[in-house]
């Protein structure tokens, strides 16, 4: 029965029509995307009622929460996409090695943030960009936010372990529990027990907690592999596949968090708390719009690492063009949408006119490129995916790194606080330019060899 079950799942994920097969892994990946961005965007929303400076305080704390998803994303992927391909080539203990010793080493590296973290408050706090108007807020909203860490890291992990496996609607799951939670404690700690910054956290934690412990409960039912301490294995080997396959994503998710530190301290310069509170609630935003992409995303890479392991390389290919064209489709609607109506979703968070002002802009420039994102996010998913570490690294941190850094350092000194607006923007366009090369050197590859 046990062989029986491990059959159908190979079946479905080498023999279903591709388009069938990603929209099937996609959708519950997307509605858990849109809920997670919803419920990051939720502090922001409930904390700009405060004030502007809390605003700012919420929008600097979130690169170092972006950091500590980048070493679960580095993790929960590095292991996600070798399980997978040992699953597509029949490995399965070398699959339960690899999620098992995965899952640890993110605790491992929870519990090191968590505890080393209350020991840097201050100095952290400065680096990120705290004013003397912030520093209070931003010190209990990160004190709070770094206790939550191992199961932060945790539940990403969790989560990317199960989409790789297929099991994506017990992924989606997980992260509602914890999304739902979040937005039901937002408001009640925040105005209904006056607890301000310090509930925001409380709430955000809370809901990590929950998701931790639910897609705990979940990865032990079914076909799913368990977490098992006796296959827990740190070698060379190991670290080999999680830093091949999840340094992309660490580079990803950590420049993130280096460009929006770099971004609020060039708006702080430029425009002072304002600026920075109104280039938050822009890239909150933003996010909020690439999380349904980036889910649409995730919903390929189980098909492209399971049938590059399977050698089935027309499957890859095929998922690739269905996955551009869908998401650039969608992509140019959204944006066309946001860019009319930018100043009213800026004025929801923060009536405040100089928020608005600088926030509105940000958002315009940057959806103008928006329909880009589609293949660039789409080519890194399939280069890390089938294990093409270097190139999906590159890719993985063009648009926040390589670019990026460059770029706020020098726009914003010619344009003044427009060059910080449009900063991101430039950095799609050039990151488009590197994405395409790798994508048709390795689809032809791929081509000959299907």
């Amino acid at each position: 029965m046990k062989k029986m079950k491990s059959m159908t799942r190979f079946e479905m994920m080498t023999q279903t029509p591709v388009p069938q097969l990603i929209g099937k892994l996609a959708v519950p990946t997307i509605i858990s995307m849109l809920v997670t961005g919803i419920y990051n965007t939720a502090d922001t929303f409930f904390v700009a009622k405060i004030s502007t400076e809390a605003t700012a305080a919420v929008g600097l704390v979130f690169s170092v929460m972006a950091i500590i998803q980048a070493l679960g994303f580095f993790c929960g992927h590095g292991s996600g996409n070798c399980l997978s391909r040992f699953l597509g080539a029949g490995r399965k203990d070398d699959a339960v090695w690899i999620a098992s010793s995965g899952f640890c080493f993110a605790l491992l590296i929870g519990l090191f943030l968590a505890i080393v973290g209350q020991f840097v408050i201050d100095p952290l706090a400065y680096l990120i960009g705290a004013s003397e108007a912030t520093i209070s807020d931003v010190r209990i909203y990160m004190r709070i936010i770094l206790i939550g860490a191992p199961f932060m890291i945790g539940q990403f992990v969790i989560n990317n372990q199960l989409r790789f496996q297929g099991s994506a609607m017990v992924a989606m799951i997980g992260l509602m529990c914890g999304a739902v939670m979040n937005m039901v404690l937002d408001p009640l700690l925040i105005f209904g027990f006056h607890m301000g910054v310090a509930g925001a956290a409380v709430a955000t934690v809370s809901g990590q907690i929950i998701s931790f412990f639910v897609l705990l409960v979940g990865s032990m039912r079914g076909e799913n592999l368990r977490f098992t301490p006796s296959r827990i294995r740190f070698n060379g080997q190991f670290f080999f596949e999680i830093i091949n396959g999840g340094i992309p994503s660490l580079f990803r998710q950590s420049l993130a968090a280096v460009s929006t530190m770099l971004l609020n301290t060039a708006a702080g310069h430029y425009g002072g708390d304002a600026a920075i509170a109104g280039m938050s609630i822009a890239t909150r935003t933003l996010m909020l719009l690439i999380s349904a992409l980036i889910g649409f995303g995730q919903g390929y890479q189980p098909v492209c690492s399971f049938n590059y392991g399977a050698g089935k390389c027309d499957r890859v290919r095929e998922g690739y063009f269905f996955c551009v064209k869908v998401s650039t489709v969608f992509l140019i609607g959204i944006a066309a949408v946001c860019f009319i109506f930018a100043e009213a979703v800026v004025g929801a968070f923060r009536s405040d006119p100089a928020v608005v002002a600088v926030g509105k802009t940000a958002l315009r420039c940057q959806t103008m490129v928006l329909p880009l994102s589609g293949t660039i996010v789409i080519t890194n998913m399939m280069l890390q995916s089938i294990g093409k570490g270097v190139q999906a690294s590159i890719t993985a941190a063009a648009r926040n790194g390589i670019f990026f850094i460059p770029l706020i350092l020098i726009l914003p000194r010619l344009f003044g606080l427009f060059g910080v607006e449009i900063t991101q923007s430039v950095a799609d366009l050039l990151s488009m330019a590197l994405a395409v090369p790798f994508a048709v050197v390795e689809l032809r590859k791929m081509k000959e060899e299907a």
